[in-house]
């Protein structure tokens, strides 16, 4: 199934759109992909990512024009992952920058893997792998 399927991109409501944009380029390192306005619509898109759509899933931050109040991020979400080379200097770089940390990195509770968890500017939780 492999072969005719694939993940495309996972889409986050975001309120403050050029501020997700930093957060995801500037913090995590992703680029800008694409970017669209639909007025009839009244909202934007602009898909972030690792590389071209054509070979990576990417994250599409989806801005309604009229949103003025914070999402409900509700229960059912839970986080994105990204794999980082070196955990701990991903995080003092974050920090640095202001990133809400709630968990530091380390080893997982019960595991050998470490992770960090960080959030975005809507508050979406971002986990960080140490991938070597």
């Amino acid at each position: 199934m492999s072969d005719k399927y694939r993940m495309l991109h996972t889409m986050i409501r975001v309120r403050d759109l050029d501020k997700s944009i930093a957060f995801y380029c500037e913090h995590l390192g992703m680029e800008l992909i694409r970017h669209k306005d639909y007025p009839s619509g009244k909202f934007t898109l602009a898909f972030v990512g690792y590389g071209p759509e054509e070979s990576n899933t990417v994250v599409e931050l989806t801005h309604n024009w009229d949103q003025t109040e914070d999402y409900e991020l509700g229960n059912g979400f839970g986080h994105l992952a990204i794999g980082v080379p070196d955990i701990y200097k991903t995080c003092e770089g974050l920090d640095r920058l202001g990133v809400d940390i709630p968990r530091p990195p380390g080893p997982m509770k019960h595991g050998t893997t470490v992770i960090a968890f960080v959030k975005d500017p809507d508050g979406y939780m971002i986990e960080l792998i140490e991938k070597k």
